[in-house]
């Protein structure tokens, strides 16, 4: 096995002691930017940045070094793509869902309503055509995508009235997260609201927002919805599984030696596996706090769940009218998806619905 190779499949730790970092020590130093589209105190995500930037000092013996930016350090949370397309910066860790106004394809890189498991997206990103298509999309924006981790399947939002018909959804103002659940949406009567997560608790405590969805419980605690919003609904079925991403600068990567090349490719999976791995160490621990506190959990009614199905279907068939090279990426999606299904369906979907019956 070659020393890129090698570098690319081992740890940390594994490398290191493989001998491999001292190798890299005659190139010139390195020094990249990173800016995140989200704040320090999300530590599950923008931790997957300092991973990612902790992991490339380590396995360069320091020779390379990325400074990681919070959102609005150097540039806004959504001015991050321009910033890569006219080299600002080197590197990105975003939601690529946050820039389907310029193209709605870029949601196909996080998340799209009913779509892909954190583990399907996986799949479908690195041995199914998902990479290959994404990568071939963000070229014209000088972009290539590496996974910054997983969120998993999100909660369906705080809600300051209970919502039992879709009749419930009509007029309400809700704060959405980006891509094209918002479409979805609006065509159930919601009336979608775009502002930074830090003035949700202000509009929701005023009255002036009257849901608001996120990631889930370890966010959502630190953020204090549930004291505004006692309502907490599942699943979100606009989010799967929302993939967060590394954008990286076509000519600042090509730029690299191979051996610094193969540690941003080591490196962004090191601070992947962490992050996805940390949202569900946390997640049900948050979740138990969150009902010991009067917070009232509940599931959406099959009746929204298919309205939502229906109206997101609905969408997807307007854009695809519009973008063959749209049509062409979901296609391929659907038929990955279709797949998984049918395999989830009899080995962790059965296995998991029998623990889920079980006395531990």
């Amino acid at each position: 096995m070659d020393r890129r190779s090698l570098i690319k499949n081992a740890g940390i730790a594994g490398v290191l002691a493989a001998g491999i970092a001292p190798a890299v020590h005659a190139q010139a130093n390195v020094r990249w930017r990173l800016a995140s589209s989200f704040p320090k105190s999300l530590d599950t995500i923008f931790g997957s940045a300092e991973m990612f930037s902790k992991t490339v000092k380590a396995l360069s013996g320091g020779k390379f070094e990325v400074s990681v930016h919070a959102a609005g350090e150097l540039m806004p949370a959504f001015g991050v793509v321009d910033a890569l397309q006219n080299g600002t910066v080197e590197m990105a860790q975003t939601a690529p869902y946050y820039f389907t106004g310029k193209d709605a394809i870029f949601a196909f890189g996080c998340a799209v309503p009913f779509g892909l498991t954190a583990r399907q997206m996986d799949a479908w990103m690195e041995h199914g055509n998902g990479r290959k298509l994404m990568d071939a999309f963000y070229a014209q924006y000088n972009i290539k995508s590496r996974s910054a981790g997983n969120t998993g399947t999100q909660m369906g939002g705080w809600y300051r009235k209970e919502i039992k018909t879709v009749a419930d959804l009509k007029g309400l103002k809700m704060r959405l997260g980006g891509g094209l659940f918002g479409e979805a949406m609006q065509k159930l009567g919601v009336v979608p609201q775009n502002m930074p997560a830090g003035e949700v608790y202000q509009a929701l405590e005023k009255g002036t927002l009257d849901a608001v969805e996120f990631v889930g419980p370890y966010d959502d605690e630190k953020l204090g919805f549930n004291k505004v919003a006692p309502f907490y609904y599942y699943p979100g079925w606009w989010e799967g599984g929302a993939e967060l991403e590394f954008f990286i600068n076509t000519k600042a990567y090509a730029a690299l030696s191979p051996e610094f090349q193969a540690i941003v490719d080591a490196a962004t999976s090191v601070a992947a596996r962490d992050m996805t791995a940390k949202y569900d160490a946390v997640n049900p621990i948050a979740l138990k706090k969150l009902v010991g506190a009067k917070t009232q959990l509940k599931a959406f009614p099959k009746a929204i769940m298919d309205a939502g199905y229906k109206a997101s279907m609905e969408v997807f068939a307007e854009h695809e009218a519009k973008s063959p090279e749209f049509k062409k990426i979901h296609a391929d999606m659907r038929a990955f998806q279709r797949d998984q299904l049918l395999w989830a369906r009899f080995s962790e979907s059965a296995f998991s619905n029998y623990m889920a019956s079980v006395k531990l």
